[in-house]
């Protein structure tokens, strides 16, 4: 685990692989889809992009604090990506739906999107996967990260 407290980067990017890996089990197991077809595709349960950039998120605060500007560079990337996957990918996906009417010669992706509540789950399944990675790193959960988690499992003195 020295790997992971020398290169928390490595958190995220296990996040995006583990994400990946469950979006095809929830594909292919629950809806009945062969395994391939929702590897690396856009949509799904949970949303891939927003596990990734809560993952990132989370680093960056580990590593150089709420108060950093890289954290507030961070924030505002997870906004865009959240709202991208939520608004912005629904109004495609309606555009591919009336374009893929109109035409007969070109078939557009119809279900580029997420909905709220994959956004949600690809934000809880990040943090939690990052949690992990962090507890498994070896650096703990001190009281400068996560607080409130901290308080619940006794590594800080005093609460809020």
């Amino acid at each position: 685990m020295q790997l992971l407290r020398d290169y928390l980067f490595l958190i995220p990017l296990a996040v995006l692989v583990l994400n990946e890996m469950m979006k095809v089990l929830i594909g292919g197991v629950m809806r009945g889809d062969h395994w391939h077809q929702n590897l690396f595709s856009p949509g799904g349960m949970p949303s891939t992009h927003s596990a990734f950039v809560t993952s990132l998120l989370i680093i960056v605060w580990r590593k150089i604090g709420i108060e950093s500007t890289e954290f507030a560079i961070a924030f505002c990337f997870a906004c865009f990506v959240w709202y991208d996957a939520v608004v912005t990918r629904q109004v495609l996906e309606e555009q591919s739906k009336l374009l893929n009417r109109m035409q007969h010669f070109k078939r557009f992706a119809e279900d580029i999107g997420h909905s709220a509540l994959e956004v949600a789950a690809g934000i809880l399944f990040g943090a939690v996967v990052t949690a992990v990675g962090i507890w498994l790193s070896g650096q703990g959960f001190g009281c400068d990260f996560l607080q409130p988690i901290s308080w619940l499992v006794g590594n800080c003195e005093t609460p809020l």
